[in-house]
């Protein structure tokens, strides 16, 4: 953590987007710093949309009693007027006894509060989902690190291949990586590593084909045959993507925990599977089972090339997707 000072703290902290994984991140070590600077200090938690102006003002203003305080405010978007108003003024001239962590979704909702914020001096701390592959792949290498390892950039994206873009999967699996090895990862250490696990890269395949992602589907793929997974459990897998996508998207609206137990299926599935649903047509549902089910026949019947009947399956159910008969 490098020596923290009580100067080094800053007073008012922007956490700006919504990749909860980074912003629950940034939140912790914003606590750990204050705690190394001050172990008994005081640690508050609100949430913006409920709170008065008066509950705060006796938190924000100096302490009889001395010692440090720090206010983590979440869903700084919900923020009501009168409380942006009384926040942006004391962000102008803070205590120096207290640190303010203000957590912003950095849409267009509340939007006047994190540029006043900003534009009163805050620190801003940078948690937007990450948009491309080369964000992620710098997220992953800098994981790494911070785990005391060191990763290749080509090791990096083998790991995207066979774990897919959840930032929280991809994180324990560096941390797991780097625990379960002397540290320095290459590609053939995520090859060797996540051979033995074949449905992470078959559900892999199935998650980007079915959002439409043809290139993160086709690397995902080429990654799986080159470990050696066998190609009839990602056919099976792309099978099971658009079944349960089907299932779900026929169920209606509703929480994925009143959905799990009518259609027997966990939670977290059926939440992945609403997310995966959106864009699609029951029309274009019908041509990704006739895709997936000529995949399954032509992978299990010997088709004489089974790599190719996956990467044409891959192709048809993102064109599926698109509603357009291809």
């Amino acid at each position: 953590m490098g020596d923290v000072t009580p100067a080094s703290l800053p007073p008012v902290l922007l956490v700006l987007g919504d990749e909860e994984l980074l912003a629950t991140r940034a939140v912790s070590e914003a606590i750990a710093k204050a705690r190394s600077v001050d172990p008994d200090v005081d640690v508050r938690e609100y949430q913006a949309g409920s709170l008065t102006v008066g509950e705060i003002a006796e938190m924000l203003s100096p302490s009889l009693f001395g010692g440090r305080r720090l206010l983590v405010l979440r869903s700084g978007q919900d923020a009501r007027k009168d409380l942006v108003t009384a926040l942006l003024a004391y962000a102008k001239n803070p205590d120096p006894d207290v640190q303010l962590v203000v957590l912003h979704l950095g849409g267009a909702k509340g939007k006047a509060f994190a540029d006043g914020l900003r534009s009163a001096g805050a620190t801003v701390v940078p948690a937007a989902k990450l948009k491309g592959h080369r964000e992620r792949v710098a997220f992953v290498r800098d994981e790494i690190r911070r785990a005391g390892g060191r990763c290749t950039e080509d090791a990096a994206e083998a790991l995207i291949a066979a774990v897919g873009n959840d930032l929280r999967e991809l994180a324990a699996a560096c941390s797991q990586l780097v625990s379960d090895t002397d540290g320095r990862i290459g590609a053939d250490t995520v090859a060797r590593y996540y051979r033995g696990r074949v449905e992470v890269s078959g559900f892999t395949v199935a998650d980007a084909a079915m959002v439409g992602d043809v290139p993160a589907a086709l690397e995902a793929l080429r990654w799986a045959l080159h470990v050696g997974v066998d190609p009839v459990p990602i056919a099976d897998a792309l099978a099971d993507g658009v079944r349960t996508v089907a299932r779900v998207a026929s169920a209606g609206r509703g929480s994925p925990y009143q959905l799990a137990s009518s259609l027997g299926m966990p939670s977290w599935k059926i939440e992945r599977a609403q997310r995966q649903a959106r864009g699609w047509t029951p029309e274009g549902l019908v041509q990704a089972m006739r895709a997936a089910a000529e995949c399954n026949a032509a992978v299990k019947g010997g088709a004489d090339d089974r790599e190719y009947a996956l990467e044409r399956a891959v192709f048809s159910v993102a064109a599926a997707r698109q509603g357009g008969a291809r």
